[in-house]
């Protein structure tokens, strides 16, 4: 089910999500958003509405120090806040020993950061990311649009996520933007 894309533009994040639900055939259309904004954080989650409610109502989201690199910052301080989230809120499950969450994007600070189910943090090399089923589609698009200087971002991550819903049976309409204004 889904698909997060975003971009990172002048040092905003745009990010944009569909509205699925998808629980094997079934299909529904969701009211509530799988982007949103918390505090001088944008994040957009798949894998489970439930960790995305925990991540948005629930999360408490650690202070950056300006002393600490930002990546080191969303391995040691922002991961553990969301572990201690999903936690605390029965959602992450033990598996042969290792911990699983899902998979969500964070833009902070003009930074774009992928989570896997892991836990472990990725920061593409692109201007660019996306997660969820139709992620495919929707990374394909962008390497082409990322250099179209016509599209807006809003623009551009719109068009991305159509073509994630015209080939992938998780992805539908409406969509949902949002834009994280560079901050230092």
């Amino acid at each position: 089910m889904t698909c997060i894309a975003a971009i990172v533009m002048d040092g905003a994040v745009h990010m944009m999500g569909d509205s699925a639900g998808v629980a094997g055939l079934d299909l529904s259309l969701r009211k509530d958003s799988k982007v949103f904004r918390l505090g001088d954080v944008v994040m957009g989650f798949t894998s489970s509405f439930r960790m995305g409610q925990l991540l948005q109502y629930n999360l408490s989201v650690p202070k950056h120090h300006p002393d600490v690199g930002l990546f080191a910052y969303m391995v040691t301080a922002f991961i553990p806040a969301v572990r201690d989230c999903l936690k605390s809120g029965g959602y992450a499950r033990i598996d042969n020993n290792e911990e699983h969450g899902g998979s969500f994007l964070v833009g902070i600070k003009g930074r774009l950061f992928r989570i896997e189910s892991d836990f472990q943090v990725g920061e593409s090399h692109y201007p660019f990311d996306a997660v969820g089923c139709g992620a495919p589609y929707a990374l394909g698009a962008l390497s082409v649009l990322i250099d179209d200087e016509s599209r807006t971002p809003e623009q551009a991550l719109s068009f991305a996520l159509l073509r994630a819903e015209r080939f992938s049976a998780g992805v539908r309409r409406p969509f949902h933007y949002e834009k994280l204004e560079a901050t230092p």
